[in-house]
């Protein structure tokens, strides 16, 4: 197919389960596309913490997700533990973006709050009229930013963080990216983040290779452009020294493919 991006090879590194809409996307756009995760979505260290405050979630009057992931996770405790969502009826129910948003308005659960900027700042800002005295329930994985839990506690709210899953290394991918950048027919134009963890998980895959270098210039990543799904994921490129070509202006799957579109990267090399 031809199209805008023809002629371009893209990089997603998301997880298998969650790389579908974006690769889809990009190939229908001419891209080609090429998964290697970089990140492994695993099951909590321990389902205890979760498990108990689903239990006595009749006590908590937010509950808070900032992932499809997350969903995932509460729904399907809620369903081991068979307890009814009929006891989530009482629950203000915030989400961190569309995407969130629609995985739970699946499980039949009405959100109340959306933030209009998809990062936890801007949900704080959603939330500050509305959970000083409140009991809130966080469920996020194991390693995440503690913006939401520390603002909203000055808040005057109450907020319990429980893991719901872990993201890991995807340690399988390691030699697959190495051997994609030495092979000349795969290597990529674009390489495309969508989370601060999916740049640290990468760093941690190339090594050495990595580094702080300027990989615009040197290096395994000489021409290769950096897609960003958003200034939070953008903010940890850069502590790792690495570059921002593109970051989308909605901070969403689809607001990334826009950007990409919209640069209109071509083929290099």
């Amino acid at each position: 197919m031809i199209g805008p991006l023809t002629g371009l090879r893209v990089l997603v590194g998301r997880a298998p389960h969650q790389a579908s809409a974006l690769s889809s996307n990009l190939r229908a756009l001419g891209a080609e596309v090429f998964e290697i995760p970089f990140i492994e979505i695993r099951k909590p260290s321990s389902y205890q913490p979760l498990d108990a405050a689903l239990n006595n979630i009749r006590d908590y009057d937010w509950l808070v997700l900032t992932s499809v992931n997350g969903v995932e996770a509460v729904w399907q405790r809620l369903k081991t533990l068979l307890i009814d969502k009929k006891v989530l009826q009482h629950l203000r129910v915030a989400a961190i973006g569309p995407a969130t948003r629609r995985a739970i308005e699946k499980q039949g659960i009405k959100v109340a709050v959306m933030p209009a900027r998809y990062v936890a700042e801007s949900m704080v800002e959603s939330l500050r009229d509305r959970v000083e005295g409140k009991r809130v329930l966080l469920a996020r994985a194991r390693v995440a930013r503690d913006v939401i839990p520390r603002e909203l506690g000055k808040l005057g709210a109450r907020v319990d963080v429980v893991e719901a899953y872990q993201t890991v290394i995807a340690e399988s991918s390691r030699a697959s990216i190495g051997e994609m950048l030495e092979d000349a027919s795969r290597r990529p134009n674009l390489i495309t983040f969508t989370s601060s963890s999916s740049v640290r998980n990468f760093v941690e895959l190339m090594g050495k290779e990595c580094g702080r270098a300027r990989p615009h210039h040197t290096g395994p990543f000489s021409a290769i452009q950096f897609a960003s799904i958003g200034p939070v994921t953008s903010a940890t490129l850069r502590e790792f020294g690495l570059p921002v070509d593109i970051e989308a202006k909605e901070y969403t799957i689809p607001g990334l493919i826009k950007a990409i579109e919209a640069a209109h990267p071509r083929k290099r090399g």
